[in-house]
């Protein structure tokens, strides 16, 4: 089993030589063929400078610059075309994920699995955080039907055809785990160790991972637009049990009908099903506008990688094209 491992990078320039240096460890101790794809996301330190350097040095590793920063699902995406071996691991660079426990996701990954996430044995981040994680799996349980949303995790092994099923995916919103959906049922999840971030702190605050939710629901299912058909629904049935009742109150001699108030209630609660449905359309058809003029999922800046004997062993899988946008 052949491994390529790939690992979006921000701000790391004090973690990446220890962290690769330990996955070399790791997988020279398991006898397993790998390479290390280091995806430079645009970062404003000298993470360049430091991937650039381990790629020059090092035969497994490629260092790929995009040209500004486009966020971590797409730098993966522009990490898993470029890999070449049939078996793929995601990774964070902050140390969160030890390279030791790459055997124990390898190990889970059984004939019949495609893809396994690995899942902390004990909680690693603050209520806040965690709680604005689990809203992001809700968020892709609603995008999805996905039952397994639960176990999601930045960590993950997979089998790389599965990136066949998401060949067409372009715009700048990416979600890998609800693409990785679409190719297979066969998931599973095992239990790993997660250590504290060694540097800085985590990119992912609770108001991004809120805003990344959103973008599963809006832009990977109709579910807005069913809920506000539900909600249409549930305001009609309000208006037809007023009017129901206006009738009731004239045909039973009522002198007085509630005619301002009624009639404001009415008109509040109809604009605001108005505007619902008219901001969640407008979601929809801004992102339609998106893909079609083009923009890009991300741009490759520059691609560094020491060119070895082993770009032309039987057992690598051929790169059957190399992007430069998308």
């Amino acid at each position: 089993m052949s491994v390529s491992i790939v690992i979006p990078c921000y701000r790391s320039s004090s973690t990446l030589t220890p962290l690769v240096s330990r996955i070399n460890q790791v997988m020279t101790g398991l006898a397993v063929p790998h390479e290390v794809i280091l995806v430079v996301d645009g970062s404003p330190d000298d993470t360049w400078e430091v991937a650039r350097k381990l790629a020059a040095d090092e035969p497994a590793v490629r260092a790929v610059q995009l040209a500004r920063n486009y966020g971590q699902h797409n730098a993966l995406l522009a990490g898993i075309r470029l890999a070449r071996y049939p078996v793929t691991i995601t990774m964070d660079d902050d140390l969160q994920h030890p390279p030791e426990e790459i055997p124990v996701l390898l190990r889970a990954l059984t004939d019949d699995l495609d893809l396994v996430y690995g899942v902390p044995a004990n909680e690693e981040h603050g209520f806040a955080r965690s709680f604005a994680s689990r809203l992001v799996k809700a968020g892709l349980a609603g995008a999805t039907g996905a039952r397994n949303a639960k176990m999601l995790s930045a960590l993950r092994v997979f089998r790389t055809f599965l990136r066949d099923g998401f060949e067409q995916i372009q715009g700048p919103y990416v979600s890998v785990d609800v693409a990785l959906s679409w190719g297979t049922a066969r998931v599973s999840s095992a239990q790993v160790r997660m250590d504290k971030r060694r540097d800085g702190r985590s990119g992912y605050t609770f108001k991004s991972l809120v805003r990344h939710a959103i973008n599963l629901v809006i832009g990977y299912s109709t579910a807005p637009l069913r809920l506000v058909t539900y909600f249409g629904l549930l305001t009609g049935a309000v208006g037809v049990a007023l009017a129901i009742r206006a009738l009731w109150l004239y045909f039973d001699g009522a002198t007085t009908v509630a005619g301002f108030t009624t009639l404001v209630t009415m008109v509040a609660i109809f604009c605001g099903a108005q505007m619902i449905g008219i901001g969640v359309l407008g979601e929809y058809l801004g992102r339609i506008h998106f893909r079609g003029m083009g923009r890009p999922s991300y741009v490759v800046r520059d691609d560094v990688r020491m060119v070895t004997e082993i770009d032309d062993a039987t057992d690598v899988e051929p790169l059957v094209r190399q992007r430069v946008t998308r």
